[in-house]
């Protein structure tokens, strides 16, 4: 008689890397993790937001959880392949990490006027292929801890699904990064879930001269985030957690319209 092949073990709390820590998104989802007994290496890329991590590493700590703050560029592969090493050294006592929150997003306004092929090479780099480096790296490490499972979790933007002109090489970035969320979930399985999470801006919004609708906030996104990473059966899909503003298409980003990026990254 065969038995079944035994399922990889779902992922309970443990040891989370979240990129771009700093950044609105960032903060908030390591400060979710952290109320849900997550320990957490928090990853900032330049010495302007090192005391922002300062900070919000012993935030973390004070809910009781473990936090450290791991400097890495995201532009050059053989630098991104030493972040996951790095915070396994320095966590590696509590369990091995299991999930990455890829975070972190290069974000400049251009569009099909102002497009160049630089521009959209900066974009592809840190929004495509370190991500991308990360998931790889990741599901090595858990191919070593034998029935173990973990999680990529892929923060894209609600713009995917309520497309405009304006940011794209953005655009064109965060889409590539949502094909390939699937894709790493096919290859990886099961051993790695991969899923994206596509958040709105958190201002007001207003659909056609209409009331205000109101946006998605910076807790509700970390929560979808934590809801992901607590869910076993969850991957190769994207969430999007915008108030419902991809169902009401622009012809505009609003982010552009009012001077700033598209979501809280």
């Amino acid at each position: 008689m065969n038995l079944p092949t035994p399922m990889p073990t779902p992922v309970a709390p443990t040891v989370a890397l979240v990129t771009d820590a700093a950044s609105p998104v960032g903060r908030a989802v390591a400060l979710a993790l952290a109320q849900r007994g997550w320990h957490l290496a928090l990853h900032y890329q330049d010495d302007s937001t090192a005391p922002a991590l300062s900070a919000l590493v012993q935030e973390c700590q004070a809910l009781g959880t473990q936090a450290v703050a791991i400097q890495c560029g995201l532009t050059e592969e053989t630098e991104i392949n030493t972040l996951l090493p790095r915070a396994m050294q320095q966590l590696g006592g509590l369990g091995y990490i299991s999930c990455i929150v890829n975070n972190a997003s290069h974000m400049e306004h251009d569009n099909p006027a102002s497009f160049s092929s630089a521009s959209l090479e900066r974009h592809m780099q840190n929004n495509l292929a370190a991500p991308i480096l990360l998931a790889q790296a990741l599901y090595a490490a858990t191919l070593k801890n034998e029935g173990a499972q973990a999680v990529v979790i892929n923060v894209l933007d609600q713009k995917l699904f309520n497309p405009q002109p304006d940011f794209l090489s953005y655009t064109l970035s965060k889409a590539a990064l949502h094909s390939a969320t699937a894709l790493l979930a096919q290859a990886y399985a099961p051993q790695l879930r991969v899923a994206g999470v596509a958040p709105s801006l958190t201002m007001p919004l207003t659909t056609n001269g209409q009331q205000p609708r109101l946006p998605a906030t910076l807790e509700d996104i970390a929560a979808t985030v934590c809801f992901i990473a607590s869910s076993s059966a969850i991957t190769g899909s994207t969430l999007v957690v915008d108030g419902g503003q991809h169902l009401y298409p622009d012809p505009r980003d609003q982010g552009a319209a009012h001077g700033k990026s598209s979501h809280p990254h």
